[in-house]
């Protein structure tokens, strides 16, 4: 009954903290299996038999919460001690635990005293209830855990209640002087407070330690206080203890997340044996989705509170040995689905648990990952797309102002708002009611401020909106001017030079996404946004230097470079020296002669990422980094695969029309996919192009949330299979094959009751390009409640177009793969 009082009494007393300390009621499966492992490992690898039950087990729960996890070790110590004496006097042993060795900590004053409550009621039920005129207490306090682990060196400051000042003191002497051997919990996941203050003496700056300059981390967060949890663990246990265990369900990101390597490598060199149980979960990087597409939900799911929490979770148990001298042992498992949290504790009554993990092995090469890699024994060897490049990639645009920079096509009209904006004339209060998104400040962004800093010092200029791709082939307009910032939060002023005719760009992401079978590279002729791909999306220019494009119009040209001599670009290949020196190996000794002979190696690259065998043989290692790629030691093959890479770029190029695909006599095979049909074979007009079955609506803080839709998968028609069978032969493809790529049904994806695109193929359908499930993606922002109109024909179009062209991706990717193995096969021997 615990949960039904405290989550709401909680949510009531304190809703903000509650929600910035990230504190959960943890589920009772979660509980009794951590307890469980806890025990077992005490008696199988510290060779204490009885386990909790132990007098020399002192245990603390450092964020106790309603005293879940000391509930459930007095009631496995009172198990032990049944089974062992079963004696009158075993409540007054468990009695002796919860007073004496047998801890917890807490900072709220709610579960504090239920905590105290829960432990009250277990010992009146044991027949050795606390005896309130002896003051007897459970060893429950009223504390902050990350605090007074040390002697201050100045005198405390005086509380004006001689209750608080003797429960500071009583828990200061745990943390000080009692020999925990075991630490275990629900410890909060919010970054709370940011970083770690003075008092917390920078609990987490040990696992900061080299992230840039050894690991060329720059971006990181390590200030969750999980983290500092774990920290005070591992110190307690490694360093203070000597030997003992640590476990905690926590965030599930430390165990491959790249900014965590510092913290895993600590980790292994200070534990011997480590198991970590993924409970899944994630809202980003799974989206909450078993592998098999059912329901995933967080493991904090509850009657109580449905929707769980967003991060995904995971149990670690850490033994620390009083002998060191194996290489530690690194196990892990993973749960999905529905009954994981019962799975959990099933698990228990296996004969052999380890049996049931997978080995892990990490390694520089992985950044210690915790996961069991999926990546060939070369790739480490390859060289990453950034060594590639001579300038370090740039981040995509970042707006954060409720898209009101970025509009869809048909809203050109719209940006005129911003000379209103700029206008010193123009109250803040009329902007306010001509668009609200610009006088509303957030987090650092100081509305007012903002505006007096710009207006009047500069002018809005039309030909500074431009054709954005805001996702995977969902491009729009936005308004993209360096000198607009702080309004449009981070335009990068060195990425917006790059905007010359003639130079595309490799947009690619460093870390992984949620789905690691993904491509992790685009291809565009435009900037992209910066969560283009899920996760910072950085871009790449094909060359360096030069003046920007000024126009976004789609069908100018863009071929001819500036003519006026004092503006025109002067240009290079954006190539590293020691990818300068791999092609001058192969004989290709002047990259900045023309734009081909420069893009040489990007258009590898993209014919790399875009194979299938790639992702899926290298998939933990393209998560871990960015990607790396395997370069060939022969001009004939990478020029070969280079031009596979050219036929991926146009496919993925929405700036220019492809001949057979989009453009001129379309392929048979294509020209029966995504063909806009009306119900019944009618006609339809353009007011029955709204989108109306649920591809989306507006999540918290108005966020676009994907909807599941309509679609209707079945057979091929003998039409569409004999259009296929025919596009096959002219590709020099088996049927089977054509068949496998583009997926052996197809689906019917639906408008709304009378208008559907008919003939998706299921592989087409479900192509996800870094993180995005394209078309879905697309649809999502433009149900008829959030579009507020039907779409119109051309977008309607668009669709069929995209379709198409990730089609006509699909069917190259039997070349693709062969194009990979012959790449790895004869590597070059790449020394950076």
């Amino acid at each position: 009954a615990v949960q039904y009082f405290y989550e709401p009494f909680l949510e009531a007393f304190d809703p903000e903290l509650r929600k910035e300390l990230g504190v959960w009621y943890t589920p009772p499966e979660v509980v009794q299996y951590m307890v469980a492992r806890v025990d077992t490992v005490l008696r199988e690898e510290l060779d204490l038999p009885d386990g909790l039950a132990d007098p020399n087990v002192y245990v603390l729960d450092p964020c106790c919460g309603t005293g879940s996890y000391l509930v459930e070790v007095l009631r496995r110590i009172h198990r032990t001690l049944q089974e062992k004496r079963g004696d009158a006097l075993v409540g007054a042993d468990v009695k002796a635990a919860a007073q004496s060795r047998v801890f917890g900590f807490e900072i709220l004053p709610a579960p504090f005293v239920v905590s105290h409550l829960q432990l009250g009621l277990l010992l009146q039920n044991l027949g050795a209830p606390l005896a309130e005129g002896k003051h007897e207490r459970a060893g429950v306090y009223l504390t902050n855990a990350l605090t007074g682990w040390e002697k201050p060196k100045e005198p405390y400051k005086q509380l004006g209640f001689p209750e608080l000042e003797q429960e500071r003191e009583a828990a200061h002497q745990v943390k000080r002087e009692e020999p925990i051997l075991v630490v275990l919990g629900n410890p909060p996941y919010n970054a709370f407070a940011g970083t770690s203050p003075v008092e917390e003496q920078g609990l987490v700056e040990l696992y900061k330690e080299g992230l840039v300059k050894e690991w060329s981390i720059k971006k990181f967060n390590l200030d969750d206080l999980y983290v500092r949890f774990f920290r005070l663990a591992e110190r307690r246990i490694a360093e203070q203890t000597g030997r003992g265990v640590v476990s905690y369900i926590s965030n599930f990101s430390y165990l491959a997340d790249p900014s965590f390597v510092v913290m895993r490598r600590r980790f292994l060199s200070e534990f011997d044996r480590l198991w970590f149980d993924s409970l899944n979960g994630d809202s980003r990087e799974t989206g909450k989705r078993t592998p098999d597409g059912k329901p995933d939900p967080s493991v904090f799911s509850t009657e109580y509170n449905k929707a769980g929490i967003r991060v995904g979770t995971a149990v670690s148990v850490l033994v620390r040995k009083k002998e060191r001298n194996t290489e530690p042992m690194v196990r892990y498992r993973e749960f999905w689905g529905v009954t994981k949290r019962a799975d959990l504790v099933e698990s228990l009554k296996a004969a052999d648990l380890n049996a049931q993990y997978l080995s892990a092995h990490p390694m520089r090469e992985n950044r210690y990952s915790f996961r069991p890699g999926s990546l060939t024994d070369e790739y480490p060897t390859w060289p990453t797309v950034a060594d590639l490049c001579a300038v370090e990639p740039y981040n995509g645009p970042i707006e954060r102002r409720g898209n009101s920079l970025i509009r869809l096509p048909d809203a050109k009209d719209q940006f005129a708002v911003l000379e209103k904006y700029l206008d010193p004339a123009v109250s803040d209060e009329a902007v306010r009611a001509l668009e609200p998104r610009f006088m509303k400040s957030s987090g650092e962004f100081k509305a007012e401020k903002a505006r007096a800093s710009l207006k009047g010092k500069i002018k809005y200029d039309a030909a500074n909106v431009v054709r954005y791709p805001f996702k995977p082939f969902d491009v729009r307009l936005a308004y993209l001017d360096s000198s607009i910032a702080p309004l449009f939060s981070r335009p990068s002023p060195e990425l917006l030079a790059q905007r010359f005719p003639g130079n595309p760009f490799l947009v690619v992401r460093e870390t992984g996404d949620k789905d690691s079978n993904s491509p992790p590279v685009y291809f565009s002729s435009l900037i992209c946004d910066y969560h283009c791909l899920v996760v910072e999306a950085k871009h790449i220019p094909i060359l360096r230097g030069g003046t920007r494009l000024t126009t976004g119009n789609k069908h100018e040209a863009q071929a001819q470079l500036l003519k006026d001599s004092d503006h025109s670009p002067v240009t290079a290949a954006n190539l590293s020296p020691s990818a300068r020196q791999y092609l001058a190996s192969l004989g290709v000794t002047d990259p900045d002669s023309d734009a081909k002979t420069a893009s040489l190696l990007w258009m590898h690259a993209l014919a790399i990422g875009y194979s299938p065998a790639y992702l899926e043989e290298n998939r933990d290692g393209i998560r871990q980094d960015w990607p790396r790629i395997p370069l060939p030691k022969t001009r004939e093959v990478l020029e070969a695969s280079a031009a596979l890479g050219e036929q991926v770029a146009a496919a993925l190029d929405t700036e220019k029309d492809i001949l057979g695909v989009t453009a001129g006599s379309i392929r048979p095979e294509l020209r029966i996919i995504a063909s806009v049909t009306g119900e019944g074979g009618g006609q339809l007009q353009p007011g029955n192009l709204a989108l109306t079955v649920g591809w989306g609506h507006h999540g918290q803080n108005d966020v676009v949330m994907p909807g599941k839709g309509r679609v209707v998968e079945r057979d091929y028609t003998p039409e569409e299979r004999n259009a296929i069978a025919q596009g096959a032969e002219a590709l020099g493809l088996s049927v089977e094959e054509a068949f496998a790529r583009l997926g052996n049904r197809t689906c019917d994806v639906y408008l709304n009751d009378v208008a559907y695109w008919r003939g998706v193929p299921g592989g087409v359908w479900k192509f996800v390009i870094g993180g995005y499930q394209v078309i879905k993606k697309w649809l999502s922002y433009r149900e008829s409640e959030i579009l507020g109109r039907p779409l119109t024909v051309e977008e309607v179009r668009e669709v069929t177009e995209m379709a198409r062209r990730i089609a006509a991706l699909c069917l190259l990717q039997p070349s693709l793969d062969a194009n990979y193995q012959r790449c790895k096969e004869t590597p070059y021997g790449w020394t950076g």
